[in-house]
């Protein structure tokens, strides 16, 4: 890329202009943020990352117009990037650029020819005077809209990540060599030939399982061996299968059955893809258990620290005022007798249900003996009449 002077004098200046050096924690959602509505006047967007450079990145913009070019550089050139950062924005115009071999550059096809490209966010056609494109450092290109709403760091197509991690170290001795990182809870610890913590780890927590950082290699402390079924290419990134070879022969599939009967081959590949699924969920499912246990238990102590630093506080700060210490002593007192008091209402609560059941024993019978006796004395009272009418009978006749 060959910069044009950056001095608003400079006559044939063109709307081309460069972000240098563009902090890698600032996302392509954060820069469209920053840019506000100069992103409307954005005709097309391209992400460079400079070699040797891996913690920061350079865009290079076009506008639609010089004015919008002109402006945009008075309003941003020097200005910082974030108030709580010190990375300043450095904008220059650029005269023209130059894409060398290691720079693949899709070339924009006459739509005459055919269709132009669509938006994978959106699906609408990448059409640069309906809207600015952005184009990602993997190749892929975006509608500015919407990637703006794209609130991760990795590429929505690829996941190719703009972010470039940063070199790992042991957690403990922060050695840089024969790393190995728990797969259960994360944790990086050097190997058995430094200071064996990677080892240590797994005989604290029991999580036997460890990927090895260079090669990609999982190992099973428990079972003292190699796991694993895939690596990751260092050609292409991907994903493939370590070792692969028919079972039947050693030097591969050429004379055996499988390689003459299509049907057997897929039956097979077939049975060892859902014998691999299901040994595989088994072992998700253990080990997600494990971490679940591993993580409780951290909560656990922390919570415990934390009560225990709580009470040491507390502690710490009666003992430097006698005031506190005796509004203390009559607050443990009050807490005493109100425990004292809560029992003796418990205690009067459950009774009182007793007792009143009783008392409705009590008047229950006491209402029996009342009725028994009105009837004795409505008995007695019947037979009294009953005499005093044979008694006058008699004194009638006489």
């Amino acid at each position: 890329m060959d910069s044009g002077d950056s001095s608003m004098s400079k006559v044939g200046r063109k709307p081309l202009l460069c972000v240098l050096s563009v902090p890698n924690h600032m996302t392509y959602a954060d820069f469209c943020q920053f840019c506000g509505s100069f992103v409307q006047h954005m005709l097309e967007m391209r992400i460079v990352r400079n070699d040797g450079m891996e913690d920061c990145y350079s865009i290079l913009i076009r506008f639609d117009e010089q004015k919008a070019a002109d402006t945009f550089y008075k309003h941003f050139n020097g200005r910082r990037f974030s108030s709580l950062e010190d990375e300043t924005c450095n904008v220059l115009f650029a005269a023209d650029v130059h894409y060398t071999g290691s720079i693949e550059r899709t070339q924009s096809i006459p739509a005459s020819s055919t269709e132009q490209p669509f938006c994978p966010v959106c699906l609408e056609r990448l059409d640069q005077d309906t809207s600015g494109i952005l184009t990602t450092i993997c190749n892929h290109s975006f509608h500015c809209s919407c990637i703006s709403k794209w609130t991760d760091s990795s590429c929505p197509v690829c996941r190719y990540c703009q972010q470039q991690p940063g070199n790992s170290t042991c957690s403990i001795c922060q050695s840089p060599e024969n790393l190995w990182m728990c797969v259960i809870c994360g944790f990086v610890g050097c190997g058995r030939y430094k200071e064996a913590h990677a080892i240590r780890h797994w005989k604290e927590t029991q999580h036997c399982y460890a990927l090895e950082l260079e090669t990609r290699r999982v190992w099973d402390y428990a079972g003292d061996n190699y796991v694993h079924r895939l690596i990751q290419s260092k050609t292409d990134g991907k994903l493939v299968e370590l070792n692969h070879h028919c079972h039947h022969d050693i030097d591969g599939c050429c004379s055996c059955e499988c390689a003459t009967d299509p049907g057997f081959s897929e039956t097979l590949a077939n049975s060892k893809v859902e014998a691999i699924v299901n040994e595989y969920n088994e072992l998700l499912t253990l080990q997600l258990e494990n971490q679940k246990m591993y993580f409780e238990s951290l909560l656990q102590e922390v919570e415990e620290e934390t009560d225990r630093e709580i009470k040491e506080a507390v502690e710490k700060s009666l003992c430097q005022n006698p005031r506190l210490m005796k509004l203390k002593v009559r607050l443990d007192k009050c807490i005493e007798e109100k425990k004292f008091l809560d029992d003796i209402n418990d205690n009067l609560t459950r009774n009182k249900d007793i007792w009143e059941a009783k008392i409705s024993e009590i008047e229950e019978r006491e209402k029996r003996k009342l009725k028994m006796k009105d009837e004795k004395i409505h008995e007695l009272e019947e037979q009294l009449a009953t005499l005093m009418a044979s008694i006058e009978t008699e004194n009638a006749v006489q």
